[in-house]
């Protein structure tokens, strides 16, 4: 199926399109009752063997499985295809955003089946775990009030590089209620209808874009005690590492920018602190060197101090050593980057320029 128009999920009514004849669903054994009501979105861009994996470990575990291509020049579509899976390619004249390419799998799970009420997000650089969407479904079902969940989301390969083991840090995220989850997630169709699914206008922060109007709508965001997935960062240059938080630094200023006259300062306290300490601290440190006589560069005993306290938060968390080092030192040095990434969106914003999308891994690695 080709993608002629991008629709927002209030364009189309549950009941318009029915699944045609010769779409039928995977049959489910009887030992899996809450996947019945639940559809799997999987997007993608050249992730060659990463697809296969991903797609491979989905195969019969949903009634309805659509895998959603942003213009792949591998052979993404054909193996999708080839698998049995639903593809929908994306119109190539839009801009591809992940936004975008969500909404579309879920307009598409809709029409094969208007009474699905939950829907998985998987990126094709992921490997769903096998016993995931049954906890979860389990226990989004039994509380009305969510809308999200999400779990315990592990780098394939932590120890390749220490840009992958940086990954697998970041998502070791608290047990509990949440503000956000990322873009692996079980979600619920109506609340997602509700707010109008993602905004296929941002090319990063689409998610807690997202969480922050269902949490305006009164839902809740949930992170389970479960293994959710496995990711393939493949990261294994200072330079993608570098894009990776230029990618932040934008979604941080996006969002702030778009939500900010609402309540809650969103994105208020990254914004500042990338602000402050990656372009402010650093311009008054050396801009002052010679006229205060070299004692301007005191400042810059400031990131050590700045360092010691997350290394000091991330222990009290239950992080190694190593891994609390590693994270500290990432969080202030990514503090550059993250300020770049802001003041690129407000350069380009005020020239009236589109953002394109900033990715950090060439095709099919």
């Amino acid at each position: 199926m080709s993608e002629s128009e991008p629709l927002s999920l209030a364009q189309r009514s549950p009941g318009a399109n029915p699944a045609p004849p010769n779409e039928t669903p995977t049959h489910l054994s009887e030992d899996q009752p809450g996947l019945g009501k639940l559809g799997v979105v999987v997007i993608g861009r050249n992730e060659g063997e990463r697809l296969r994996r991903c797609l491979a470990a989905l195969v019969g575990r949903a009634p309805w499985l659509v895998y959603v291509d942003s213009g792949s020049s591998d052979s993404s579509v054909e193996l999708a295809a080839s698998m049995g899976v639903r593809v929908v390619e994306l119109d190539l004249s839009i801009p591809f955003t992940a936004a975008r390419a969500r909404n579309v799998g879920l307009i598409k799970l809709r029409e094969l089946d208007p009474s699905l009420e939950l829907v998985q997000f998987v990126d094709g650089d992921c490997e769903l775990d096998s016993d995931w969407m049954a906890k979860a479904s389990t226990q989004i079902l039994d509380d009305p009030s969510l809308a999200v969940v999400c779990g315990r989301l592990r780098e394939r390969y932590p120890d390749a590089s220490i840009y992958n083991r940086l990954c697998d840090i970041e998502w070791n995220t608290p047990v509990g209620y949440a503000a956000t989850s990322g873009g692996i997630a079980l979600m619920r169709i109506r609340a997602l209808s509700e707010v109008g699914g993602f905004n296929p206008d941002l090319i990063a922060g689409e998610e807690p874009d997202l969480c922050l109007r269902l949490r305006q709508r009164g839902y809740r965001i949930l992170r389970i005690d479960a293994e959710m997935a496995l990711h393939d960062a493949n990261m294994k240059r200072a330079g993608q590492w570098w894009k990776r938080c230029v990618r932040s630094g934008h979604a941080y200023a996006e969002g702030f920018t778009r939500h900010r006259h609402e309540p809650g300062r969103y994105y208020a306290k990254p914004v500042r602190s990338g602000l402050v300490w990656g372009a402010l601290v650093p311009t008054l440190a050396l801009g002052l060197l010679w006229p205060s006589g070299g004692w301007s560069s005191i400042l810059l005993a400031s990131y050590l101090v700045q360092a010691l306290r997350i290394f000091r938060s991330s222990r009290r968390r239950g992080f190694s050593s190593a891994d609390a080092r590693l994270y500290a030192a990432s969080c202030v040095l990514s503090r550059f980057p993250t300020a770049y990434g802001e003041l690129r969106y407000w350069a380009q914003r005020a020239m009236g320029k589109r953002s394109k999308i900033i990715e950090h891994k060439p095709a099919g690695s």
